[in-house]
């Protein structure tokens, strides 16, 4: 059983980094389906349903802008930043200070049409659908959505089927669409199973990418294979 559901998003700033960029960031065109469906997902997730994105509309030209900021090399972890505090030790930002510079877009609006999934019979559909519908009419979210960087704010609204995209043709190449658990009895990961009774597998994680082609200002989205 599936739902579909549109809604608006828009931004004043968007990174959704192409992975064939090391150092530098640059950005993709258009909002790449991880980062819709985490929209989609910081409005209303549970475990047994799944959130798959089937088209992105764009309503603004992408617009580029050069960002030079400073970061810190070394990844933020909490356990880490615990043992600094039990043991009285610190964390130099001068010696993990770098300088990274990102091409980002900048005044973005989209509207995202996604299908709810049941991957287990917990709760009614309809139940799931009433309660996302009430959140996003009113605004509510688990956390703030963002567009790439946490920082770069989204704000989100039910779609009124009145917007209209740009007159817009191109190829972006190869788009991010999903990451795939395999399952696999010599896989380094253990997960937990959507459908069925919710068993936890052994698996290994492969990226799934796609051709992306924007047409007239819609970018279509393919359906996402053997996701566990």
């Amino acid at each position: 059983m599936n739902y579909t559901a549109k809604m608006r998003v828009r931004g004043e700033f968007a990174l959704f980094t192409r992975p064939e960029f090391k150092s530098e960031r640059v950005s993709y065109e258009v909002i790449t389906p991880p980062a819709a469906k985490g929209v989609f997902e910081s409005i209303y997730w549970k475990p047994e349903i799944r959130w798959e994105i089937v088209e992105i509309a764009i309503l603004k030209y992408p617009q580029r802008m050069s960002l030079l900021r400073n970061e810190i090399k070394s990844r933020q972890k909490h356990i880490v930043a615990q043992r600094w505090a039990e043991s009285g030790d610190r964390f130099e930002i001068e010696s993990d200070r770098t300088q990274r510079h990102s091409l980002i877009l900048k005044d973005v609006d989209y509207v995202l049409t996604a299908k709810m999934y049941q991957m287990r019979a917990d709760s009614p559909l309809a139940k799931h659908i009433d309660i996302f519908e009430r959140r996003l009419n009113r605004g509510q979210c688990f956390q703030q959505p963002y567009l790439g960087l946490r920082e770069f704010v989204a704000e989100f609204e039910p779609a009124t089927g009145e917007e209209k995209p740009i007159d817009w043709t191109s190829d972006l190449g190869y788009m991010p669409l999903t990451l795939g658990f395999e399952t696999a009895d010599d896989g380094k990961f253990t997960f937990k199973r959507h459908e069925g009774n919710g068993e936890w597998v052994k698996g290994q994680i492969r990226p799934q990418f796609f051709r992306a082609h924007v047409e007239s200002g819609i970018l279509k989205i393919p359906e996402v294979q053997n996701v566990a």
